[in-house]
């Protein structure tokens, strides 16, 4: 079986890793989702250029892109289960455009989240949800994440090397 990589070609259109120029409306859409959550966000270009492109990246953003319009994005951090010298992601964020969901958009993005997760030989990727998001953790479950005992919910997907 041949590897799978990125850019994953989609439906849609495809899902890549984030550049420096998708800076401006990756930072809209975090406010767009702070916004769903009840948050403001506070995130500036110059934030997310530091973590995502800076001398010591911090953060791992891939972007669903349709006909040259970023769709959506997922952004990832590190996390180690260092007993085990075991690997993870947490997907931090994930994040559908409105007038494109029930497109695709969010399982590529997952999708390809699995695939740079692999591609740093992580184990293991993880995302929480609120507690209320009853629509993500099915979400979630369906793409066979485990759901953990925690709270907020947790959802574990193990990856396979």
């Amino acid at each position: 079986m041949e590897p799978r990589s990125l850019p994953l070609a989609t439906a849609f259109g495809s899902v890549r890793r984030a550049c420096p120029a998708d800076a401006p409306r990756i930072v809209e859409m975090v406010g767009r989702l702070a916004t769903h959550h009840g948050d403001t966000a506070t995130l500036t270009q110059d934030d997310l250029l530091r973590d995502l492109a800076g001398e010591r990246p911090w953060i791992t953003v891939l972007v669903a892109e349709t006909d040259e319009k970023l769709v959506g994005y997922a952004a990832m951090c590190g996390l180690i289960q260092l007993q085990f010298g075991a690997r993870g992601m947490d997907m931090h964020h994930l994040f559908t455009a409105t007038e494109f969901r029930g497109r695709g958009v969010g399982r590529s993005l997952v999708e390809a989240c699995r695939i740079e997760a692999n591609a740093m030989s992580c184990r293991y990727l993880a995302v929480g949800t609120h507690p209320d998001n009853y629509d993500a953790q099915a979400f979630y479950t369906s793409l066979g994440f485990e759901r953990r005992d925690a709270h907020p919910p947790r959802f574990v997907i193990r990856l396979e090397p």
